[in-house]
């Protein structure tokens, strides 16, 4: 192809190897479901200088090669086809006209379950006849525990809600996590340390298997997670080391795999944030080679003869991905958060959640009757008949969307999807998308040793825009940096990636990189019919966002925007917008940044919550802006996908909402009992707010019409 070429950028390998690993983790996150198979990983995930090892050159420095791609995944088992009462939206959606879901598409939020499922919804007899009458417990405002409620046996904790869904079943508390071997566990003087070190790798090789024989059997994001918790189970430097402690400490193996985890897992909690969270991974690949040694049941769910509502402190990736949808009801947990491995696994397999419930598993006694709504994000002990009669009905429902959303009264709104690679392309279309609202084009460059040429991104930029002739796909150019570097830039040092060079600031370091995408779109889109717009990641100035309007513009791409992910593009929106064609707010980044705190970490959730007040305000500014220039305001986070917040960001004058594809009926449902008017009354309520517990409230307080949806 004419004008195509390729770059190569020198990269340290101590930048490259630094958690490569972890991008499978977080592409589950940010990417909607791309499948990572840890290409140019190397042949080992933990890094050398992780187990008690010097690092060349740099012993006096206070830094260490950074752990690499320590993930957990957890794999899926078959159907049991017991009775359950659920409901909410996962499953597969009929939609009206020709835009039918078709049933193997991926779940990520529970979807009212098909009439065929729904005849076999039945309430187990015992919950049934267990259920108390009494009034309806109501939920406090702000509260992160037990709320207090009027009937004595009924009472409700709250948290927050992570896949939507009204489920009833009964307690089932995870077992407690494997017990430490004793430090003084040491082989004799005469035993035969070579054969006991040979003990591991063995087991390892053990959980690998198991491991990956549940990853064949899952799908999606739950076979992503099983996979690199397989490849975590043998890369051979923690092997090494705790056969090393084996031989030169004669510690008993169990001991030895024990202290080598323990190793690699205080170094990435160190570290904090992001990495932080992945040592919990760690620990899960720890004990599953200290059970398999022992000879003991690796860790996970305990039987139980019928459906459950699974309820733990927290939940390892792997313990999570392998739940069996047919088995496991709903999870309540107290710790986690929504962009933890419980909540990403829990919306791929269409199980409601309810995650940051602080007490739950203490309060919670096994065999509880629970009604766990993991749209309000509460969780009911002993429901009434009434609220049970409810859930059975909510499964029964069918929702549909006619594939163009707008208000009650005729307000349009788009329903775009959020696609995080080309296979994404066909399942949206054929859920009734109106367009792509986010199409992330980080999949053409990770994973990889150098950048992809203009043809490979042409192929795959064509295969998305083919999918969706005559309608919008917005494309984001290239996010990387934090916690997606590339292994083929030579990134500096820095203590606080999230603020350095990323988003827009890594193409205007090296812009070659942005002319050969910009170029590659151009192409692209002049091959296919689709309305191609093009935006920017991680703008903060109206400098930069000049720079990349002009970027574009020669090229021949004359729609370009850019997204509003930092207080200080929400807050000069006006002159971003006199600029750009359009904006597009990111909410999961916007939160983080607005109120200093981590998106990835568990014990921030109440802060990470795009209710925040803060946040809304902001969302509220750039609206403005965008009225001011007559340019359109949409939202592409996560929060476009909750349908009682989408309300309120159409109040705010957002004009259209991008989202995983299943969300889109829920969200349509919702939108279609409003007016615009009722729209903007509660994003008033919400922004006159003093928290995002207290905008909740009383934006659901405002809206019957979620009773009537079951939502």
């Amino acid at each position: 192809m004419q004008g195509s070429r390729s770059i190569t950028f020198a990269c340290p390998p101590s930048a490259s190897r630094i958690c490569c690993a972890l991008l499978i983790y977080e592409l589950l996150t940010r990417c909607c479901g791309r499948r990572c198979r840890g290409q140019g990983l190397g042949t080992g995930l933990f890094p050398h200088t992780l187990v008690s090892q010097p690092v060349p050159g740099r012993e006096n420095s206070g830094r260490f090669h950074g752990p690499t791609a320590l993930l957990a995944r957890p794999g899926g088992s078959g159907r049991a086809g017991l009775p359950r009462a659920r409901g909410g939206s996962c499953g597969p959606r009929p939609v009206r006209g020709t835009a039918v879901a078709p049933s193997g598409l991926p779940c990520l939020f529970p979807e009212r379950a098909t009439p065929a499922t729904a005849a076999r919804l039945a309430l187990p007899s015992r919950l049934r006849n267990t259920a108390r009458e009494g009034p309806r417990p109501t939920a406090g405002v702000g509260r992160a525990q037990e709320d207090v409620v009027t009937s004595e046996e009924q009472r409700t904790i709250t948290g927050i809600g992570v896949c939507p869904g009204k489920v009833v079943g009964p307690v089932v508390l995870l077992p407690e996590p494997l017990a430490e071997p004793s430090p003084g566990l040491r082989l004799s003087p005469t035993a035969d340390l070579r054969a006991e070190a040979d003990r591991i790798p063995v087991a390892a090789a053990q959980v690998q298997a198991d491991l990956d024989r549940a990853a064949a059997a899952a799908t999606g994001d739950t076979r992503d997670v099983l996979e690199a918790t397989a490849a975590m189970a043998t890369d051979p430097t923690l092997a090494a080391d705790a056969e090393r402690r084996v031989v030169e400490e004669h510690l008993v193996a169990e001991r030895a795999v024990w202290e080598a985890a323990e190793s690699v897992a205080q170094q990435f909690e160190a570290l904090g944030g992001y990495f932080a969270e992945r040592a919990r991974d760690i620990a899960d690949v720890r004990d599953r080679i200290v059970a398999a040694l022992s000879g003991r049941p690796a860790p996970g769910v305990p039987d139980h003869p019928e459906p459950f509502v699974l309820v733990a402190s927290d939940l390892a990736p792997s313990v999570t991905a392998g739940l069996d949808p047919a088995r496991v009801l709903a999870i309540v947990t107290d710790g986690a958060g929504p962009t933890s491995h419980t909540a990403i696994v829990a919306n791929a397999m269409g199980i409601p959640a309810v995650v940051a419930a602080a007490g739950a598993s203490a309060a919670l006694v096994a065999g509880d009757a629970v009604l766990v709504d993991g749209s309000a994000g509460t969780v009911v002990v002993h429901p009434t008949d009434a609220q049970v009669s409810a859930a059975r009905a909510l499964a029964a429902t069918v929702r549909t969307f006619s594939g163009e959303g707008r208000t009650a009264d005729g307000h349009r709104v788009q329903l775009l999807a959020n696609i995080g690679d080309p296979a994404g392309a066909a399942p949206a279309a054929a859920a009734g998308a109106e367009g792509v609202g986010l199409f992330r084009s980080e999949f053409a460059f990770l994973d990889r040793e150098e950048p992809p040429t203009t043809e490979e991104q042409v192929e795959a930029y064509r295969t998305v825009f083919r999918a969706f002739p005559g309608r919008k796909v917005v494309i984001r150019t290239l996010d990387s940096g934090a916690d997606k570097p590339l292994h083929f830039l030579s990134v500096d040092d820095e203590e606080n990636p999230a603020l350095g060079v990323r988003g827009l600031r890594t193409a205007q370091k090296w812009p070659d990189l942005l002319e050969q995408q910009l170029e590659a779109i151009a192409l692209a889109a002049a091959a296919e019919e689709a309305v191609v717009w093009v935006m920017a990641p991680m703008v903060s100035t109206v400098a930069e966002t000049e720079w990349f309007v002009a970027r574009c513009a020669a090229h021949g791409l004359g729609t370009a925007g850019v997204m509003i992910e930092v207080p200080s593009a929400a807050l000069l929106a006006g002159p971003v917008l006199a600029r750009a064609h359009f904006a597009s707010i990111g909410t999961n980044d916007l939160t983080q940044y607005t109120m200093a705190a981590d998106r990835l970490l568990g014990s921030l959730a109440e802060l990470s919550d795009p209710w925040q007040p803060a946040v809304l305000q902001l969302v509220a500014a750039t609206c403005r802006g965008g009225d001011l220039q007559g340019r359109p305001v949409g939202v592409c986070g996560e929060a476009a996908s909750n349908p009682v917040l989408a309300s309120v960001l159409v109040g705010l004058g957002v004009s259209s909402l991008s989202m995983t594809a299943r969300a889109i009926p829920d969200v349509a449902a919702l939108l279609g009992a409003v007016t615009v008017a009722e729209c903007r009354e509660v994003a008033q309520l919400a922004l006159a707010a003093e928290s995002a517990a207290d905008a909740r409230a009383a934006v659901r307080a405002a809206l019957p019409q979620l009773d009537e949806l079951g939502l």
